[in-house]
């Protein structure tokens, strides 16, 4: 699970400060799509920044399966992103020199200890996530040789090659049309489902949003509306 609890975030602006982030309290749970929405500007991916610990919040704190973040050395939070956080950036960012599989297996060299003992699982698990998310026949091609929906896909499913307990994702849809996009918005919420992941996911997409276990709107930092949306199926909600 992940909480954000009275976070605020302000950046310096001459002799001022800007608040991006205005005592914002918001819960992802597990197996649960948390849409985050609101026009330019508003925080959205300043809070997602927080939420996935790249910047430390002025105030408030950010529990990840009851570990407050904001107390973490700037190592143990490299840590957590590593071993707890996948990010779905709205750019793949995938290496061009490295093939599908191969841009899934490179995440277990960053800095885990043993790696070259987890080979073996590791190639398993790429090539179970690439079979999650449509691709096991595209494996060996590079991102050149993908579509634009493909690279998505397979930021996704590296995002998810470390298990992480958490899932924040940034404009997923954003470079694709809207049948490619809702067929993203469709794997986020079945991975979701299947790995038990708490997602929180920005968008500026609201035809997508009904779908999601619950919604918030930022406007100028601040949560104007919380709600859960038509497919909540419990008592589980974006914001408690």
């Amino acid at each position: 699970m992940i909480r954000l609890d009275n976070i605020t975030l302000t950046f310096p602006d001459g002799d001022t400060r800007i608040t991006a982030v205005n005592n914002v309290t918001l819960t992802g749970h597990p197996g649960t799509v948390t849409g985050i929405t609101g026009p330019s500007g508003s925080g959205k991916s300043s809070l997602l920044a927080v939420a996935a610990t790249l910047i430390r919040p002025d105030a408030g704190q950010l529990l990840i399966d009851d570990v407050d973040a904001t107390r973490l050395t700037a190592g143990e939070a490299t840590e957590m992103r590593r071993d707890k956080i996948g990010i779905v950036f709205q750019q793949s960012n995938l290496i061009p020199s490295l093939t599908a599989r191969e841009q899934l297996a490179v995440m277990n060299e960053l800095g885990a200890a043993h790696s070259r003992r987890n080979r073996r699982s590791v190639a398993e698990r790429a090539g179970m996530l690439l079979d999650a998310v449509g691709l096991a026949d595209q494996a060996d091609k590079r991102p050149h040789q993908l579509s634009g929906g493909q690279r998505q896909r397979v930021n996704i499913a590296r995002a998810l090659m470390n298990d992480p307990s958490v899932l924040l994702i940034d404009e997923p849809t954003s470079a694709l049309d809207q049948e490619r996009g809702a067929s993203i918005i469709e794997l986020i919420l079945r991975l979701t489902d299947e790995l038990n992941t708490s997602t929180l996911l920005v968008t500026h997409d609201l035809v997508h949003l009904p779908r999601m276990h619950g919604v918030v709107t930022l406007v100028d930092g601040k949560i104007v509306d919380s709600l859960p949306t038509a497919a909540t199926a419990g008592p589980r909600t974006a914001q408690s």
